[in-house]
C-alpha cells in the first residue's frame, strides 16, 4: 500500500511512476484518493473547530445560569445541541470516507522502482545470460513425452484423480522432485544462510491482503469457502505474514527465511501452448525465498537474492536468462522484478523458473511490519522481498529436456545425482 502522504505531497510523482504501468484507471484512483483526502481533511479541520468552540462556550453555561441570564444560557444549550449533531455527522461521513480511501489504496499497485522501464513485456530488458542452451544431434523431444515414455509423469491419472493441471509423478519422477526440493533447501540454508520455516498451507483473508493478493489476484486463488481461508498459491504469503503487526526490536534485520510448499493457482483464463505438461499446472512444488531489510539495503538485497536463484540454475547447468521487467509487466505489488527464464529445448524457447521482486515497504504498510532502527529511534516499516529458489515444475522440464540423451534416457546433473540416489533416468 503506498504512503497517503506521499500522494498528497508529491501527487505529480506518483502519477508519473505509475503510469509506467499503462493503466490509465489507476491513475483515476489517485485522482480519487485526492479528492477523498481532500473531504476528509476538511472535515477534520471543521470537527476540531467545532469542538473548540464547544469546548470554549460550555463552560459558560452555569456561569451564566449563577447570573441569572437563563435566556443566554439557553441559547448556548440549543447552539450546542445543534454543534453536536453536527460533529456526529460530520464523524460519521469521515468514517466513511477514511473506509473509501482505504479501500481505494488496496487497490492502487505499488511504484516502479527509478530504474524499471515504462512499457509491457515488450520492454522487458534481458540483463545478462549463463550457459549455453543444449543443441542435440537428434530430434529433442518435450518433457511429456519423455516423462511419459520413461514412466516417470503420468498425466492421465493425474487429471482422473482432480482434472488437467494436476501432474502425477511416479517412481523415479516423485524421487526427482523429493531430491530438487531437499537439494535447493540445503543450498540455500547451507551456503546463502536462509533459515527454513516449514509454513500453514491455508491462509486468511488479511494475509492475502498483506501481501497485495487481494484483492487483486483474488480469482487465481483457491478459497475454502467454509471458513474462509485460501490454498497458498506461493510461499510468500504466510512467511511474509509470519511477521504482520510486530515491531522488531533493533538488529532484528534482516531476517531471510525459505520455505518449501506445494503451491495452488486457478490460473483463471490460462490456455494456449504454454498449458502443456508441466508447462502451467494447478498445482506444484516450490522453494521460496523471503527477505526483510533494512530500506537503504533493498536494492542490494535484491540483487543478492537473485544471485540465489541463479545459483540453482548454475549448479543443475541449465542455461538461463535474467530479465528485468518492465514496469507494465512487473506484479501489482512489486517495485521491482527480476525474471529467470530457463531454456527449454524440448519447447525451443524460454520459460520463467523464477521471480524475483522487490516490495519497498508497499506490503510492511499493508501488513504493518515495522521495525525499530535503534533504541528509541521512530519506528520504520521494513522492505520485502522474495524470490522462487525455484519452482519444481518448469525445473523438472528444464532437466528432463536438456539432458535427455538420445537412447531415450535422461542424465541426471551430479549434485542432484547425489540427492536421487541414481545418475540416470531410464
Amino acid at each position: 500500500m503506498l504512503d497517503l502522504r506521499l500522494i498528497r505531497e508529491e501527487p505529480n510523482l506518483v502519477r508519473e511512476r505509475l503510469g509506467r504501468r499503462g493503466n490509465a484507471d489507476v491513475l483515476a484512483l489517485v485522482d480519487r484518493v485526492l479528492a477523498l483526502d481532500e473531504e476528509r481533511r476538511g472535515h477534520i479541520a471543521e470537527v476540531d473547530a467545532l469542538r473548540a468552540r464547544r469546548n470554549e462556550v460550555s463552560p459558560r453555561v452555569p456561569e451564566l445560569k449563577r447570573a441569572g441570564q437563563n435566556e443566554e444560557a439557553e441559547r448556548i444549550i440549543t447552539e450546542m445541541r445543534a454543534l453536536g449533531e453536527r460533529v456526529a455527522a460530520l464523524e460519521a461521513r469521515l468514517a466513511t470516507v477514511e473506509e473509501e480511501v482505504r479501500g481505494i489504496l488496496l487497490e492502487i499497485p505499488n511504484l516502479p522502482a527509478v530504474d524499471v522501464p515504462a512499457g509491457g513485456p515488450e520492454a522487458n530488458r534481458v540483463v545478462r545470460e549463463w550457459g549455453e542452451p543444449a543443441s542435440f544431434a537428434f530430434d529433442a523431444l518435450p518433457h511429456w513425452e519423455l516423462g511419459e515414455r520413461l514412466g516417470i509423469l503420468d498425466f492421465t491419472r493425474g487429471a482422473k484423480v482432480a482434472g488437467s493441471g494436476f501432474p502425477l509423478f511416479v517412481g523415479l519422477g516423485a524421487r526427482l522432485e523429493r531430491a530438487l526440493i531437499n537439494f535447493m533447501l540445503d543450498l540455500h540454508v547451507r551456503e546463502h544462510g536462509y533459515i527454513e520455516v516449514w509454513p500453514p498451507l491455508l491462509i486468511n483473508r488479511q494475509a492475502a491482503l498483506g501481501t497485495g493478493h487481494l484483492p487483486k489476484y483474488g480469482e487465481d486463488m483457491y478459497q475454502v469457502t467454509a471458513d474462509g481461508f485460501f490454498l497458498v498459491p506461493t510461499a510468500e504469503l504466510p512467511v511474509t505474514n509470519l511477521y504482520a503487526d510486530e515491531l522488531l526490536p533493533p538488529g532484528a534485520l534482516p531476517i531471510r527465511h525459505v520455505a518449501y510448499t506445494p503451491c495452488f493457482r486457478r490460473e483463471a483464463g490460462a490456455h494456449g501452448r504454454e498449458t502443456r505438461g508441466l508447462l502451467r499446472v494447478h498445482q506444484f512444488d516450490k522453494v521460496e525465498l523471503v527477505r526483510f531489510e533494512r530500506p537503504e539495503e533493498g536494492e542490494a538485497a535484491l540483487e543478492s537474492l537473485t544471485s540465489h536463484a541463479e545459483a540453482v540454475l548454475q549448479r543443475l547447468g541449465l542455461a538461463y536468462r535474467v530479465l528485468l521487467l518492465a514496469a507494465g509487466d512487473t506484479g501489482f505489488a512489486n517495485a521491482k522484478t527480476y525474471d529467470l527464464e530457463v531454456w527449454s529445448p524440448g519447447v525451443q524457447r524460454w520459460l520463467e523458473v523464477s521471480s524475483c521482486s522487490l516490495y519497498a515497504d508497499f506490503q510492511a504498510r499493508r501488513a504493518n511490519i515495522r521495525f525499530r532502527p535503534e533504541p528509541g529511534a521512530r519506528p520504520l516499516f521494513v522492505h520485502t522481498l522474495n524470490g522462487s529458489g525455484l519452482g519444481m515444475a518448469r525445473t523438472v522440464s528444464a532437466l528432463l529436456e536438456t539432458y535427455q540423451q538420445a537412447d531415450g534416457s535422461v542424465r541426471i546433473p551430479e549434485e542432484l545425482a547425489a540427492y536421487l540416489g541414481a545418475d540416470r533416468i531410464a
